[in-house]
């Protein structure tokens, strides 16, 4: 396959430069800036198009009606149907806070659809070791606190995909749990074969020398940056400031809801570009209309943007990445810092970077033919190619 007189996006180095992606089998064979189909049969034009790696959500709930809680392969299949057709080709699907029982349910369910799928790349555990006073859309009757035996045991029963876990690090014994786990789990799966897991510390009343204390044991990632944890000011920098003194890289829902385009900016210049994550965070309304919807069992409100609670609690999102990816655009981050965001950082969380989340040769040919809406601007998805074949 040859994508032809693109326009390639280089997050990496902040370069948009014009030419051609050659695609043997699955992975990227070679780049070239020259022009020509070198006699390929199969050949895409994305003249006046950009060319960027596949998106990567490594924080979602549902989508198409449809939540991951569900435990429901036929449904899992619905969403990474959705998720494709919109440019996200590499999915991490979040949990929420349920009972112990349906949590093993779940890890059962993805550890068997995970055989199937290119796309599913484990799971992000959010909950249940999370704070009362910043639960969000949690149910507060399954919250708990951190227990080593139970990570363990749901790390077991999903066949090792927890990738990452969310807990509020001012609980008792939450720190202590971090090392903890990662001896258990050298002992169950053996050393240099354990699951490559990153502590990511949200839903928390944590204070600026909590969080920093966390995140020098461990927790070096952010879950929803500003959302589900105390504000950042001038005299209590909490999570926020910690996160940006520390190196921690931060998750950021920019789906023009939980975040103000003018934070969204400034978060990139605080963190720079190599340390946050564009999720979408989205919920199971996400690709539907208005109406009642659920999350975790919570009942929800969806009118336009918004998903709510009863009492107005933001209940998750209901944009998906590539959404998430545009707005970030129009609010004034440049086009390969934000394509950086939602492609190549997920992928370093998740220590793929060799694999997925640019493109570069040799690595997997996941990659979206994206029309042009003007200079440094993204309009709607003409081609999605996942593994080398074109699927959209």
């Amino acid at each position: 396959m040859l994508i032809q007189n693109g326009f390639i996006v280089d997050g990496i180095n902040r370069q948009v430069m014009r030419g051609n992606v050659f695609i043997q089998k699955n992975k990227i064979k070679a780049i070239n800036y020259s022009q020509g189909n070198d006699g390929f049969d199969d050949v895409i034009d994305a003249t006046d198009c950009y060319v960027i790696p596949g998106l990567i959500d490594t924080h979602f709930h549902g989508c198409v009606g449809y939540d991951f809680c569900d435990a429901n392969k036929a449904a899992y299949r619905k969403m990474e149907e959705y998720q494709l057709q919109n440019g996200i080709t590499s999915i991490l699907p979040a949990t929420t806070t349920l009972a112990k029982e349906r949590l093993i349910d779940i890890c059962k369910e993805a550890a068997e659809y995970h055989r199937e799928s290119d796309c599913f790349l484990g799971l992000h555990l959010e909950g249940p070791f999370l704070a009362s006073d910043k639960k969000g859309a949690q149910n507060g009757e399954y919250l708990c606190e951190p227990d080593v035996n139970l990570l363990t045991k749901l790390q077991l029963i999903s066949d090792g995909l927890i990738r990452i876990i969310t807990m509020a690090p001012e609980l008792a014994g939450a720190v202590d749990c971090i090392e903890k786990y990662h001896n258990r789990a050298r002992e169950l799966f053996g050393k240099g074969n354990e699951p490559r897991v990153q502590f990511s510390i949200g839903h928390t009343m944590a204070d600026y020398d909590t969080a920093v204390g966390a995140i020098k044991k461990g927790m070096g990632h952010i879950t929803h940056l500003y959302n589900g944890m105390p504000s950042f000011s001038h005299r209590s920098p909490s999570v926020v400031g910690a996160a940006m003194d520390e190196g921690a890289m931060v998750e950021l829902i920019a789906d023009g809801v939980h975040v103000h385009d003018s934070v969204i900016r400034s978060t990139f210049r605080m963190f720079g570009e190599g340390r946050v994550i564009l999720v979408s965070d989205s919920m199971m309304a996400t690709g539907m209309s208005d109406g009642d919807y659920s999350l975790g069992g919570l009942p929800v409100k969806v009118e336009g943007r918004y998903a709510t609670l009863e009492n107005g609690t933001l209940a998750g999102s209901v944009t998906n990445l590539f959404a998430c990816l545009k707005n970030t655009v129009q609010s004034g981050v440049l086009l390969p810092v934000a394509v950086r965001a939602a492609t190549y950082n997920a992928a370093e969380v998740l220590r793929m970077e060799n694999v997925i989340g640019s493109i570069e040769t040799g690595k997997q040919a996941d990659i979206l033919v994206v029309e042009k809406a003007g200079e440094g601007m993204l309009g709607e998805i003409r081609h999605v190619i996942k593994n080398g074949v074109k699927v959209y």
